[in-house]
């Protein structure tokens, strides 16, 4: 028995085994322990197991408070920094037994050290890869869910927690469908199930808007792409989420202003068309009263019924013709110099929030973009609305105009203009418009697209001119066009 207990012991050749006397020296060894430390057994029998330790730790007493604890609490474990016959260190895990016989008196101690240095660094490798690995997908803007092929969530990123309200813990273990609202969620089970039954991709590296649901209860839109790959024979699936909460308010609001522009468009319009109206109808209007006048005077005062009720009805004719001038005139000097939305609006915060509506889907296009904003020129007197129109139609055009450019950047800069005005500019690396073109691209109808009516660049100067402004554009020496506007600067006591 007791040999082949020898036998087992020298065969464990990766765990060093041996005993100690109640004094801490060394009185069996086995062969993982020369194997680990070095020292044969003829080196070793009867040394202090002292020697194991850094001098260090020898001067601190750390070799004696160890048995004894070991003696007091019957075992210590620890992973600790040990020393080999060659001086070199090893991290090693230690298990110090004290051993009694029958009577409980102490006979000694059994110790087993393993050398874990290599194991301890291939995991704190892993865990700088890992930590690496996660300080990276911290800064993607998308939010990472790993998920297994039932749908169990095994991690949750930081922009997930932001995204969605919840903390990894909240999350991890449980289904994704959590972060669905009721109806998507059986959907998405289904895709899952299907494509893992039959192959048949619906979601699985394709990119899908859907809806998913916050902590708070909130449905919010997304677009989500989920990705596949296989680890050990474990399919494992990676979901990857933008919010597109903003996108879909920009989107909103660049259509409310389309939907003004549409409104500002037939407001100018029938304000031109009342005016050519009033001005081509007022002088007509004014002959006929003439001629009615004329009329009345040539038959005169008569005492023929008739002809009295003839005079009496070119009386009531004329003053009627004067009447629906009269109307016309109101009509046109009302189109000419009616109410406008004119307010203090700071240049800044007018100029950000019309690039922001106007440049979407600019970064999708592969257009970079530049804005400068002057300095000291912090208020305007403007129709807010219908000025972010014009900066809003003007960077449209810019970015239809770069479609095809090779190089695509737009700039967006104010500078000071004549006294007491600033100029709004939007300048683009398109193919440039020709000069005969370029004079009368502010005339109605006048385009030069393949498609569109030719009005948003007459609506724009109509706006423009009506703040008491002008817009004009330029060709761009290497290549494209630059749009200007101008518009008033407020006074100091305004």
């Amino acid at each position: 028995m007791h040999e082949e207990l020898g036998l087992l012991i020298d065969g464990a050749t990766n765990y060093a085994i041996y005993m100690l006397d109640p004094e801490g020296r060394v009185t069996i060894w086995n062969c993982g322990a020369q194997k680990i430390k070095g020292w044969t057994e003829e080196e070793i029998i009867g040394r202090d197991f002292s020697i194991f330790y850094s001098p260090d730790d020898v001067a601190a007493g750390k070799p004696k408070r160890d048995l004894a604890r070991a003696n007091a609490e019957g075992s210590v474990e620890e992973e600790s920094w040990r020393i080999r016959k060659d001086g070199s260190e090893f991290l090693a895990s230690v298990t110090i037994t004290a051993l009694r016989d029958d009577n409980g008196a102490l006979r000694g101690f059994g110790k087993v050290v393993r050398d874990v240095t290599d194991q301890k660094a291939a995991a704190a490798a892993v865990s700088r890869r890992e930590h690496h690995l996660r300080s990276i997908l911290a800064t993607v803007p998308e939010a990472m869910i790993v998920m297994n092929e039932t749908g169990t969530v095994s991690s949750f990123s930081s922009t997930a927690e932001t995204m969605f309200g919840y903390l990894e813990a909240d999350v991890v273990g449980r289904n994704v469908s959590m972060l669905m609202p009721e109806a998507e969620r059986t959907t998405h089970d289904g895709y899952l199930s299907t494509y893992l039954d039959t192959g048949v991709r619906h979601i699985i590296g394709s990119i899908r808007g859907t809806t998913a649901l916050r902590s708070n209860g909130e449905e919010f839109p997304i677009e989500l792409a989920v990705g596949e790959v296989s680890i050990g024979g474990e399919r494992i699936f990676t979901g990857f989420i933008r919010d597109l909460t903003s996108r879909r308010e920009d989107e909103r609001k660049m259509q409310e202003l389309q939907s003004k522009l549409v409104h500002v468009s037939r407001v100018s319009a029938m304000g031109t068309m009342a005016s050519t109206l009033a001005h081509e109808i007022n002088q007509p209007l004014t002959a006929i009263a003439a001629y009615l006048e004329t009329s009345r005077d040539m038959i005169g005062e008569s005492a023929d019924p008739l002809l009295a009720e003839i005079s009496e009805a070119l009386d009531l004719a004329a003053a009627q013709t004067l009447r629906a001038g009269e109307i016309i005139r109101r009509l046109r000097s009302f189109v000419d110099g009616g109410d406008t939305g004119f307010r203090l609006e700071r240049l800044d915060a007018l100029v950000n929030e019309a690039t922001s509506l106007g440049l979407l889907g600019a970064h999708e296009a592969g257009i970079t973009v530049t804005m400068t904003i002057a300095a000291g020129l912090d208020h305007v007197l403007v129709d807010r609305i219908q000025i972010q129109q014009v900066l809003v139609n003007l960077i449209r055009n810019a970015i239809q105009a770069m479609s095809t450019a090779s190089t695509k950047h737009l700039t967006i800069s104010t500078a000071p203009d004549r006294a007491g005005w600033v100029r709004v500019s939007v300048s683009d690396t398109g193919s440039g418009i020709e000069d005969a073109v370029r004079e009368r691209l502010f005339e109605a109808f006048a385009t030069t697209k393949e498609s569109g009516m030719g009005l948003g660049l007459s609506i724009c100067r109509t706006i423009v001119e009506a703040h008491g402004g002008r817009i004009w554009a330029d060709a761009v020496p290497t290549g494209g066009t630059v749009f200007h506007f101008c518009v008033p600067l407020a006074g100091e006591d305004e």
